[in-house]
């Protein structure tokens, strides 16, 4: 099969196209003209490298045409700055995505994994872990627009015959995550304890969130691509709420170097905790996380330490 990665040079779409590499699957990888390839491609891999703008319909044709199926895999921003400019949020991701669509039906292309947010759509929790029926009512703009997007994937079902999975991902962490955007604690923390510098921590600690190995994520996308069943929506995470203070002490148990801590004041977009109920995946997809956090936090300090020397270029 050949499968259409949109951003998939980045965090985890870099994940998921060397998972569906082992698979013994074809990929075409569509990027930004500014991101090259986030490693060398062996003689026996099938890999179409190309660049374009995910909001200029020629180019999402040139990519979706003679595909079996594509992941969506782009964000133009962030949970933490989202909110920001909200009509930039929409503007480069909800409406590049339903040209993104409409290209899809245009080309008979059905078949669709979307990486939604598992950590922001659903907002403050009325319980806790959070089923995918849970409401959903996000606390930033970046939440607001994934749900959008799921929303039109159901339309699009509804009116096209697309065939959407959607992914909720809870807070992915690993190998080739960026450490100065703001993509996610664990890279900040590693990076900082790495170099010595007080780690920052919005609030008191008590902030608990659901890490995920990017292994495990992979994972879960290349059984969705092969799902047939009735469910659209699955909750992807690990299940395990850990507070912002016990991911430092981790941290620096495996590290094995006292590190220091700075408290900023608190965010008011911060939920207190969000923990994802990942049964259903468990049960229609056979998928359950096999990565451990202590295990994913060794796999991820090795990378930086082996990458701090030269800075990585990522993708979307």
């Amino acid at each position: 099969m050949q499968y259409l990665l949109f951003g998939g040079g980045g965090f985890i779409g870099s994940a998921v196209a060397d998972q569906l590499l082992a698979d013994g699957h074809a990929l075409r990888i569509f990027e930004l003209p500014r991101v090259e390839p986030y490693r060398r491609f062996g003689s026996s891999e099938s890999v179409e490298w190309i660049t374009g703008d995910f909001q200029n319909v020629s180019d999402l044709r040139r990519a979706i045409d003679g595909v079996d199926a594509v992941l969506h895999l782009v964000s133009t921003t962030l949970p933490k700055g989202s909110n920001e400019d909200p009509v930039y949020d929409v503007n480069t991701n909800v409406i590049s995505t339903i040209h993104m669509l409409n290209t899809m039906v245009q080309t008979n292309v059905k078949r669709l994994i979307f990486i939604s947010s598992g950590g922001t759509v659903y907002g403050v929790p009325h319980a806790i872990p959070i089923p995918e029926d849970h409401p959903t009512n996000p606390e930033v703009s970046y939440g607001i627009t994934k749900l959008m997007i799921e929303k039109y994937l159901y339309l699009y079902n509804r009116l096209h015959g697309l065939e959407p999975i959607i992914l909720r991902v809870a807070n992915p962490y690993g190998e080739r995550q960026r450490a100065g955007t703001g993509q996610g604690a664990v890279a900040a923390f590693i990076r900082r304890a790495l170099a010595g510098e007080p780690i920052e921590i919005w609030g008191d600690g008590s902030v608990a969130r659901d890490y995920i190995y990017i292994s495990d994520v992979a994972c879960a996308c290349a059984l969705a691509l092969q799902y047939r069943g009735t469910k659209m929506i699955f909750n992807i995470s690990s299940g395990v709420g850990t507070s912002l203070t016990d991911l430092v002490t981790a941290i620096g148990t495996i590290i094995q170097k006292p590190l220091q801590v700075r408290h900023l004041p608190g965010r008011s977009f911060d939920v207190p905790v969000s923990v994802l109920d990942y049964s259903l995946a468990k049960q229609e997809l056979d998928w359950s996380p096999k990565v451990g956090l202590l295990d994913g936090l060794r796999r991820t300090i090795t990378w930086a330490s082996n990458e701090s020397q030269h800075r990585w270029r990522g993708g979307f």
